[in-house]
């Protein structure tokens, strides 16, 4: 599975890092980066939800495992 986070898209509302902090940090201008090492979502459980949080859905899943 791979994370995208469309930068054109995000506001830098900063749900996924709030979601998510093991997998999402935000950027010093505030919008949303996945933190190295976790560009597949190292497991972690919340990552759909975090997904699912963006208010702009800027963030999108691929590969297997969907």
């Amino acid at each position: 599975m791979t994370i995208t986070i469309d930068k054109d898209v995000c506001v830098g509302a900063g749900q996924c890092a709030l979601t998510a902090p093991g997998v999402f940090t935000q950027d010093d201008d505030g919008f949303s980066e996945v933190l190295p090492g976790k560009e597949n979502g190292g497991g972690d459980p919340l990552l759909r939800e975090a997904v699912r949080a963006c208010p702009v859905s800027a963030i999108s899943l691929s590969g297997e495992g969907e």
